[in-house]
């Protein structure tokens, strides 16, 4: 199944380190036809760190997806009603993010495109980005590994010697993931040895 004119929803949240494995993935999704639409958690919009301000995050994502990034919950809200989305994407995907959709809480603009998303009936794909996810988010993971609707990009362990609790996707993954959930599988296998990578 291919991605053309597919419309996909990619949401960023705050694992600022994270980024500069996300944007080529944005770009793979368009160069196969996809239609972008980003969205962004306030913690990425108005949080100035050493990774870059948000302000400079949120015009270099629009820039890439060609379209204004939702910022916003008011402006997230009408993906439920009008059904815009074939797929969300969330990527990178807190341990804040994640312990907050397993337990229904939606307060930022990315937490209403995905619950949109699964009251339409639609995928949503996470790709994990959190030091504790084998620690107090691990009972969160599980809730979600077992949601229908919901998929994961392949994830493992990235730092087991100084970060043992800490688990990320292979955010280049991410677009056969997407292809694999439009179809309502689960890409295989979803626990992987990744690439390692230093503490930033």
């Amino acid at each position: 199944m291919g991605l053309r004119a597919r419309k996909v929803g990619f949401a960023l949240t705050g694992s600022h380190c994270t980024y500069q494995e996300i944007w080529p993935q944005v770009k793979r999704l368009k160069e196969a036809g996809a239609e972008i639409f980003p969205l962004a958690s306030r913690a990425v919009a108005e949080t100035d760190t050493r990774f870059g301000s948000g302000a400079e995050i949120i015009a270099h994502f629009a820039e890439l997806a060609g379209r204004p990034v939702i910022t916003t919950i008011v402006e997230a809200e009408p993906l439920g009603p009008q059904a815009l989305l074939d797929v969300l994407v969330i990527a990178p995907c807190t341990g804040n993010t994640c312990a907050k959709l397993a337990n229904a809480i939606t307060d930022t603009p990315v937490l209403m495109a995905a619950k949109a998303q699964l009251r339409n009936g639609r995928p949503v794909v996470l790709a994990i980005s959190t030091n504790d996810a084998l620690g107090l988010n691990a009972k969160n993971l599980g809730v979600l590994l077992n949601t229908p609707r919901v998929f994961f990009v392949p994830f493992g362990q990235d730092n087991p010697g100084q970060k043992p609790r800490s688990l990320v996707a292979d955010m280049d993954l991410i677009v056969p993931t997407v292809e694999y959930a439009l179809q309502g599988r689960q890409i295989q296998p979803v626990l992987i040895e990744r690439k390692l990578r230093e503490v930033k």
